[in-house]
């Protein structure tokens, strides 16, 4: 008998900390990461649907949609993604011709290894120029202190006419809403403190520098982006709420 990988159960295991029995559904659909399978509801809200299978999430089966209708072929691309685990990185890995794949730890150096894992620092990458065809990241930028810095060392490492396919939140607002900034390395806080779920950071939480409005648009083309635009998303699921994957390409002069 072949051997069965036990991660795809403990991914499920952490996920049903969310159920809410009144809301539990299961539906039949294709999961762009593993195929026909069995999709499950746990509670009411984006973070709870997942896969049976491979456990992805609804903010990545829509990453991952977006990949596949924007570069259809990524076994001649040189790929970066902002996460070492997880379903999307596991597609990936079976899907490119290279991945390179890092986590954020404040107490690494950037480009020092722990556990194995590269640890990267968006701000201030150790990539060299131009080594990816694409970069691809899901709910990270509004962690980042600098996000302008960030979105700079990301055209950076991307080849002329690289593509960057991500997620943030996003409000229904046109401004983006700064919610806390670095003053003399200290964080001062311009409103109520959020802290997101991280898997790094189980007990603590990330906290939210801002929440991002229409305007990030505006923000990749100051950083030298081209084609910025909102990707619509795919309601290949009946319970997935809209959530447009925002793209942007490096100029293939620059």
């Amino acid at each position: 008998m072949g051997r069965v990988s036990i991660r795809p159960f403990s991914r499920l295991r952490s996920g049903f900390a969310l159920l809410d029995c009144r809301e539990f559904r299961l539906v039949r659909a294709r999961c762009p990461f593993c195929g026909p399978g069995i999709f499950v509801r746990l509670n009411a809200t984006e973070a709870g649907v997942r896969c049976v299978r491979c456990a992805a999430s609804a903010v990545h089966l829509q990453l991952s949609w977006a990949i596949r209708e924007t570069l259809p072929d990524l076994s001649t691309r040189d790929v970066c993604e902002l996460s070492a685990r997880g379903p999307l990185v596991d597609y990936l890995q079976r899907n490119a011709r290279t991945l390179t794949v890092s986590e954020y730890f404040e107490d690494v150096s950037p480009g020092a290894l722990r556990g194995g894992v590269r640890c990267e620092d968006v701000q201030r990458l150790t990539y060299a120029d131009s080594s990816f065809d694409m970069v691809s990241h899901t709910e990270v930028l509004e962690h980042v202190p600098d996000d302008a810095l960030a979105l700079g060392e990301l055209l950076r490492v991307l080849r002329p006419g690289g593509v960057m396919l991500f997620t943030v939140p996003l409000h229904s607002g046109e401004c983006t809403l700064e919610r806390a900034r670095l003053v003399d390395g200290g964080i001062e806080h311009l409103r109520e403190p959020v802290y997101h779920n991280d898997p790094q950071r189980r007990e603590s939480g990330i906290l939210a520098f801002r929440d991002y409005g229409r305007d990030i648009l505006d923000r990749l083309g100051s950083a030298g982006f081209v084609d910025a635009k909102m990707l619509p998303s795919r309601p290949d699921l009946p319970w997935l709420e809209p959530r447009e994957i925002v793209h942007a390409r490096k100029p293939f002069n620059a």
